[in-house]
């Protein structure tokens, strides 16, 4: 699945044929009969999980898919918020049951967490202040001396700035770490950085929120596959997988991308 690129067409398409698929997955899908679930995310990574700035609200691509699988499978969602550095090793402690925040499915991490199957496929990119002309990819961004990098540590666009943009030194003085993707965006906007790597889903959102003060340059710099996390050994990643496979089947993920990178506008 690639949801950017899907068109609008088969989206609207989906959505429309949503509400009759439901009640055939929904009987087949594991009954969790009630249970709280603890789900724990960060808040900072528009369209997928935000504070909506008119309401005060948490909203997003995943809050309204959550929604949909404790609908679906029958258990109540308890929200909690934690740091994007803390989150991994306190889903493995078991302080809470699932994490989301657009976290990449990466081997290394499978070994404190376990993971949902993906339920988004996403392309990082290199988002750039809208009047940037002093580099247009990663080529030319890395023979650009005095330029500079925003990133959270131990994220997937960490690692890609410094491994497919530039020398492979994870210390390089060119990365200024901060401690959510949304305040790097900020220090993007604001001059303190040059650019700031995202996948395709937050970068969207961020572009067609800034009325011309972003924008994404360059060729996909890699591509990954996003899920939810668990306590090793979880009981609830068969019945999330489960539900994940109903959403995708009957056009509910599709409905939800057109919802939020097609439809939604941060601000308005």
């Amino acid at each position: 699945m690639t949801p950017i690129k899907t068109l609008a067409g088969t989206l609207a398409l989906a959505a429309a044929t949503l509400f009759a698929a439901l009640p055939a997955q929904a009987s087949d899908l594991p009954d969790l009969a009630g249970r709280t679930v603890v789900v724990v995310t960060e808040n900072a990574y528009p369209p997928l999980q935000f504070i909506d700035p008119k309401t005060n609200e948490q909203i997003g691509w995943e809050y309204d898919a959550m929604a949909e699988l404790a609908k679906r499978l029958n258990f109540t969602v308890e929200y909690k918020n934690i740091s994007w550095d803390a989150m991994i090793q306190a889903v493995s402690d078991g302080q809470f049951d699932i994490g989301m925040t657009g976290i990449t499915i990466k081997d290394d991490r499978k070994e404190k967490v376990d993971f949902s199957d993906s339920y988004m496929v996403s392309e990082s990119f290199m988002l750039v202040r809208g009047d940037e002309t002093r580099f247009s990819d990663a080529k030319t961004f890395a023979a650009f001396a005095d330029g500079l990098i925003g990133a959270q540590a131990g994220t997937t666009p960490f690692y890609t700035a410094v491994y497919s943009v530039l020398d492979g030194n994870e210390q390089n003085p060119r990365i200024k770490l901060f401690e959510t993707f949304g305040a790097s965006v900020e220090a993007l906007k604001n001059g303190d950085v040059d650019t700031v790597l995202t996948d395709g889903t937050a970068g969207k959102g961020y572009v067609e929120a800034s009325n011309g003060g972003l924008k994404m340059v360059g060729e996909a710099l890699g591509t990954e596959e996003f899920g939810f996390i668990f306590p090793k050994g979880s009981d609830l990643v068969a019945p999330i997988n489960a539900g994940i496979a109903a959403l995708k089947a009957d056009g509910t993920i599709e409905a939800l991308n057109k919802k939020w990178f097609l439809d939604y506008k941060m601000g308005e």
